[in-house]
Order: structure tokens, then sequence, then C-alpha cells
């Protein structure tokens, strides 16, 4: 599992420190922007009053240079976004970082404004009385790269924010993986516990079993070949199909059933046992195996307590608004007040597990003798039903 973490988050470590490329689309912002201030600085050189007065060679000139400038910082926005990437990325030397990127800007401005010069000497006649023209050393004495720089500041603060807003992207996106994994992660955390407290619940159903097929295989060896094959059911379920954590209200009184007959044999006659199943809660979804516990607590407290009366254990599943309601009601005396057995301890852990909040499980005295455990979870039907066929 770490190792499956580390394969899905290396990649974009790699592409956000390592691999710099623009996309088509920013590469025809950029182409877009630069052509917007070309044809806004040419327009408004056009449409300024002076111009009327200037021979229209010099206008077209201008006009010229317009496209010749924004063509040129056009295509250093490429690799301006590219410094600024690599600086961003590496660790340390923050002011160091800062002092290389003014000294390459001012070296930038510097080599445009040159360039500019050189075309403006091309494209425009001399001004009249001037014999020379100032040298790349002059022009930085002169601070005449001052424009140049402020165009290399702005284009070097937008690849900042370009840098600074996907690497909040791809944080954002970890972010958002991770919690996926967590949530993944409490799921089967929680299945983990679910199964652990399974593995608790099925040896001490098993043993007690055991047990009474010991005491009985003299006396009733009829019925303890009876008990024996349902024994058997149950064991195949367990080992074969017992695989989900919820199965129908249906197929859990199907099970119950079987084991229900093992607690008749059991108690020899003393025992009355009914389930009545509601139609509309069916098909509703259930933990598996919940109800055997509990039924198995009944036997417990109510045909084991008086041996000379017979005991009876009714089920009873239906549906109470969004709830289903299970209720298991025995004869004899009421519940202890520390009823906190390994089956009822499990019972309410699984129901936890699976419901949190929006489960609860009492267990109470009846009013004519006797205890009443009701189980109330939240209704939700299985999605089909073919698969749940009968052992």
């Amino acid at each position: 599992m770490a190792r499956g973490r580390y394969e899905m988050t290396e990649p974009r470590h790699e592409q956000s420190n390592a691999g710099f490329r623009l996309t088509s689309s920013e590469l025809f912002v950029i182409a877009v922007a630069w052509l917007f201030l070309a044809l806004l600085t040419a327009a408004g050189r056009l449409l300024d009053p002076r111009a009327f007065d200037i021979r229209p060679e010099i206008t077209s000139a201008l006009i010229r240079l317009a496209f010749v400038e924004y063509a040129i910082w056009a295509v250093l926005t490429v690799p301006i976004f590219w410094l600024a990437a690599r600086a961003s990325a590496t660790e340390g030397h923050r002011r160091r970082r800062i002092v290389l990127l003014i000294l390459l800007g001012v070296a930038i401005a510097t080599a445009v404004d040159s360039a500019l010069r050189m075309a403006r000497l091309h494209w425009l006649p001399r001004p009249a009385g001037r014999r020379f023209q100032p040298g790349l050393f002059d022009n930085i004495v002169r601070f005449e790269f001052l424009d140049d720089f402020m165009i290399y500041l702005a284009v070097l603060g937008a690849a900042i924010a370009r840098d600074y807003f996907r690497r909040y992207q791809a944080r954002l996106d970890d972010t958002r993986r991770l919690s996926a994994e967590a949530i993944r992660l409490q799921a089967q955390l929680a299945g983990a516990r679910l199964d652990a407290l399974r593995s608790q619940l099925n040896p001490h159903f098993l043993f007690n079993t055991l047990n009474a097929v010991g005491a009985l295989v003299e006396r009733d060896p009829r019925g303890v070949r009876r008990m024996i094959a349902r024994l058997s059911d149950l064991l195949r379920y367990n080992l074969e199909e017992s695989h989900e954590q919820e199965i129908t209200v249906e197929r859990e009184a199907d099970l119950l059933r079987r084991y229900m007959d093992i607690m008749e044999v059991r108690f020899q006659g003393r025992l009355q046992t009914s389930i009545v199943i509601d139609d509309d809660v069916r098909t509703a979804l259930v933990p598996n195996l919940v109800l055997q516990p509990i039924v198995e607590n009944a036997f417990k407290h109510g045909a084991s307590a008086d041996e000379a009366t017979a005991a009876r254990v009714d089920v009873r599943a239906r549906r109470t608004g969004n709830d289903v309601l299970l209720t298991v009601s025995n004869s004899g005396p009421p519940p202890s007040v520390s009823a906190n057995g390994v089956g009822l301890t499990n019972t309410r852990n699984r129901l936890s597990e699976l419901y949190g909040s929006a489960q609860q499980f009492t267990l109470r005295a009846a009013e004519g003798g006797g205890a009443v455990a009701e189980i109330r979870l939240p209704y939700h039907a299985a999605a089909t039903t073919s698969a749940m066929s009968n052992v």
C-alpha cells in the first residue's frame, strides 16, 4: 500500500519541479496578449494628433517599431517563464535568486532597448544637429532601459503568478487524492474490524453448539444428527458465502431458522420459537448474522433459566418510517444490567462500525416478564436479490 501511494505521488512531484512546458492554450494567450498590445500602441500612434504633422513614412516606421518591440517581448516571454519556474523550484538562497532575476532583467531590458535603438536608426531619420548615437554603456548610465525593464518585471510577475497557481492546483489535487485514499483506508480498516469481530463471534457460536451436541449424543441420537446437519449448513455458509457484511432480512431469517432448529433439539421440547418477517422489509439489508448472538442470549437467559417450564423466543422484523426494527423477545427473568457478553458486545461494535450514530441497540425488560432486545437500522434495500439463494 505504501508502494502504491509512493508511485501515485511521485509523478506529480517530478512534474511540479522538473517538468516545465507551456500548453498550446497558454502560448496562444501569450501571442494574443502581445498582439493586442502592439495593435493598441499602433492605434495610439495613428490617432495621436501630432501624427498629422509627421510625414507618413515616419508614422509607418513608428507602427512597425511597435510591432517589432512587442514581437521581441512575445519571444522572450517563454524563457522568462522558464526562468521563473526554475527559480521558484530551487530551494534556499531566496535573496540570491531575487538578485539574479533582477540582474537578468537589466540585461534583457538593455538588450531589447539596444535592438529597438538599432531599428529606430535604420527606419527613422536622425534628428537634425545630432552627430552621434549613445552607445550601450551610455544607455545604461542614462537609464534608458527602464521602460523595457518595467515590461520585464510585468512578464516576470505573470510567470511567478502562473507558477504559484499551478503549484496550488497540484497541491489541491494531491489533497483530494490523499483524502480519497484516506477514505478508502478508513473503509478497509472498518472492514478489518468487522472481520475481527466476526472471527470472535463464530468460534463462540461453534463452541456452544458443539457443547450441546456432546451433551445430547447419548440421550437423543436422532436429534444430534439433526443438529449436526443444521450446523453443517451454517458452517458451509460461513466458509463459502459469508463474505458480505450485509445480507437481506429474508436471508438472515433463513439462517436464523437453522440455528433455532439446533436450539430446539438442545432444549428437548422446552423451547418455542417464532420468526415473523413483514413483506416490506424482506429485501432490506441488515448485518450478516446480526440476530444470532441476540437469539443465543435469549436462549441462555430464557430457556436455561428455568428447566421446569417452557420458554419462548420470538423474532420480529418490520419497518418503522425510514428504519428497520428487529425485535427479539424471550420469556424468563429480566435482563441483567451487566449484559456485556461476547455476543452482545460484538453486536454493538459491529452496528457502530457499520452505521455509526444512525443505529440503535437497546435491551430492556418486557412488560409481562422476560426481556426485549431491539435493533433499529436505517432502511436500505438490496439492489438485486437474485444472488441470495437459499442454502
